[in-house]
């Protein structure tokens, strides 16, 4: 027996297709089935490699008892946040509406309307953890929507009240203000494990590149050592899969030993810069060797047939958590034989006991000493072996546009820094795959999968796009990829103005209207819409040296200023477009051959965030007002500029290096 869902294209809604529940996908029929039978409609969103969504699938979606009471009460849709980012954004702003803390799987009770009056996260099948029963709160709403209407209705009217859009507020945000934002960060850190405090703890890849903006921009490395404390950390817990590469979504305790073990393509795409800069910077061998292993991980098990990169694999195997993972004293013995059984034991802490619920988890936060790392990395590439013949967790094999994009940037803009032209090759098979298969004219669809495209595309898609395009182009020196990002950052222009404001809104004009349009103003898992827009237009100006794009980007910064001040941590992706108008270097490498290859990598290796890069033949080739242009060269040389000035021409790797830094200050 399989319901509607079965027809679906995404791997979270196809789990659930053999539910007894008589679940419907988000559509208007689905309504007009509400509006029928005088029901409220239950919405469940969740995404395939969710924990929790997993137990309370199983506990009340799979159980015929349960989704009796839901047949007989409500209409049931099940939405894929990562599909539709915009529904869950609007019914998450909802349950912070009335109070409530957010999370996966996400809970509401709509009206026929789509308006949303009731909602939670989890609930149990029987009450307990004190939440009532999840049948009883399905009969409980039920019952109040059809005896109760006015309850109802007022509830819709006070949580649409503030579900609408707020005049952006006035302010004034510049260099003193970031720079009291990084110092405010940096007391609320926690000093011995890194991020904030308490638990449970996500790698906040946007503060932490803030932080380390922060101490370029001033000087001060009182800034950049909680960032770099925190990727130290992160780097030895268990968050961090020492055996395959790559990092969980988040850590359910202060420590980072524990993880929830979905492995996300996003939270890799915007560590990979990260681990990758700084293990540059502060000589860190396990910084950059945890870079590696991101892109070890992602040319393994995440690139589809298409070429592009699959979204997530999932945090349980065969209905356990983190079975996939997770290690046996006495397995060792068995892989490794007995010597190398108990190297590895101490250097990974896997022990009888364990180190989490009777099982270990590998990691090394409690190291004693040095450690044989050429030893170790031996020993683990035996125990991946050994791994890879378990039952092997569910990917959800889906092409998202956006976070593809976050990766695609990422691979390009690390290739050359950690000596990787397979990373490169990753990054354009994907792009291709994309921008050949994932639009329509100039306008970019969302999610694709099993010849499906979910289309219009979201603000988030053409900010990300935008950027992995201008990241090709600095590494590659093909200047196709530079015209991909002007074609989607007018699409974006054209179609996700925000009526409300500033900035961009999620989804399209032309898309299927919601109850209400959402903005994208505030970071989440990932940077904004806007931020990652507004992010893009900022290279595109200082590739082409553009200065009328430099002064309508301006003027968007200035309108939103007065949202950064008023909360910065939910705004850490436009702080970072704002640092970068006043630090952006742009790097022109001229020429071609042995000389001119060495300042391209030289230049490539420079944190991204400090530099767009340029490759050309000769000057002549630039836009005729861009400042490099009046250089003179004799043979390979780069140019580093900061607005309307430029470097004497730089001909030694070594001082190449040093010039970006100075420029991107002078900024």
């Amino acid at each position: 027996m399989t319901n509607r869902l079965s027809d679906s294209a995404s791997p979270y809604l196809l789990q659930h297709a053999d539910n007894p529940v008589h679940w419907w996908e988000w559509s208007p029929e689905a309504f007009a089935e509400a509006r029928r039978t005088n029901r409220p409609v239950l919405l469940s969103i969740g995404y395939a490699a969710c924990h929790w969504c997993h137990v309370m699938a199983h506990e009340s979606f799979e159980d015929e008892a349960v989704a009796a009471v839901m047949n007989e009460h409500v209409v049931a849709i099940k939405v894929d946040r990562e599909e539709r980012p915009d529904v869950d954004q609007i019914y998450m702003s909802a349950l912070h509406a009335l109070g409530q803390q957010g999370g996966w799987p996400l809970t509401m009770f709509l009206t026929a309307d789509g308006d949303p009056f009731w909602g939670g996260t989890y609930f149990p099948k029987q009450a307990a953890y004190g939440r009532p029963g999840f049948p009883d709160v399905v009969r409980t709403l039920a019952t109040v929507y059809r005896e109760d209407p006015d309850r109802v209705s007022q509830n819709v009217a006070g949580i649409a009240e503030k579900l609408k859009p707020k005049a952006a507020p006035a302010g004034d945000f510049g260099p003193a203000q970031l720079d009291e934002v990084a110092t405010r960060v940096v007391r609320i850190y926690d000093p011995g494990d890194g991020g904030f405090h308490g638990a449970p703890k996500f790698p906040q890849t946007g503060v932490l590149e803030g932080l380390l903006r922060s101490a370029r921009r001033t000087g001060d490395a009182g800034f950049s050592a909680p960032a770099e404390l925190t990727l130290r950390q992160m780097t030895k817990g268990g968050i961090h899969d020492h055996v395959g590469g790559g990092f969980a979504r988040y850590s359910t305790d202060a420590r980072w030993l524990a993880p929830h073990f979905e492995k996300m393509l996003y939270d890799n795409a915007q560590l990979l810069p990260l681990l990758a800069s700084v293990g540059r910077e502060t000589e860190h061998a396990r910084l950059t060797a945890a870079a590696h292993g991101i892109v070890d991980w992602l040319a393994r098990e995440m690139v589809t047939e298409e070429g592009a990169f699959a979204a997530s694999l999932d945090a349980d195997t065969e209905g356990v958590e983190g079975r996939f993972y997770v290690w046996r004293r006495s397995e060792l013995d068995a892989v490794l034989g007995p010597d190398d059984a108990a190297f590895a034991a101490d250097a990974l802490d896997i022990s009888e006991a364990g180190n989490w619920e009777g099982l270990s988890i590998p990691n090394r936060l409690d190291e004693r000493g040095p450690i044989d790392e050429a030893r170790l990395a031996a020993v683990c590439a035996r125990l991946l072996a050994a791994r890879g013949l378990r039952v092997r967790p569910g990917r959800d094999d889906k092409v998202l546009a956006d976070w593809n994009g976050l990766i695609i940037a990422a691979l390009a803009d690390t290739a050359a820094l950690l000596g990787r032209p397979d990373a490169l090759a990753l990054a354009e098979r994907a792009f291709a795959f994309i921008a050949g298969k994932m639009t329509r004219g100039d306008r970019l669809g969302h999610a694709f999968r099993a010849g499906r495209l979910i289309y219009p595309g979201f603000a988030t898609d053409y900010g990300a796009m935008a950027s992995a395009a201008l990241a090709l182009a600095g590494a590659t020196g093909e200047i196709a990829y530079r015209d991909h990002a002007a074609t989607w950052l007018a699409a974006a222009e054209a179609h996700h103005r925000n009526p409300h404001g500033p900035g961009f809104a999620v989804d399209a004009d032309d898309a299927d209207r919601l109850v209400v349009r959402p903005e994208a103003l505030t970071d989440e898992a990932l940077p904004s819409g806007t931020a990652l827009i507004l992010a893009a237009e900022l290279k595109l100006a200082v590739f082409d040296a553009d200065a009328r794009r430099l002064a309508r980007l301006d003027g968007e910064l200035t309108a939103l200023m007065g949202l950064m001040a008023s909360n910065v941590i939910g705004h850490g992706g436009l702080l970072n477009v704002l640092d970068g108008r006043m630090r952006l270097a742009s790097v022109v490498v001229v020429g071609t051959g042995d000389a001119a290859d060495a300042l391209h990598v030289e230049a490539l290796a420079a944190p991204a965030w400090e530099r767009v890069v340029r490759r050309v033949p000769t000057l002549g080739v630039l836009p005729e007002d861009h400042p490099a242009r009046s250089g003179h060269v004799d043979g390979a040389a780069a140019f580093v500029c900061a607005g309307q000035r430029c470097s004497l021409p730089v001909t030694e790797p070594a001082a190449l290096r040093r010039t970006i830094v100075e420029m991107a200050r002078l900024g």
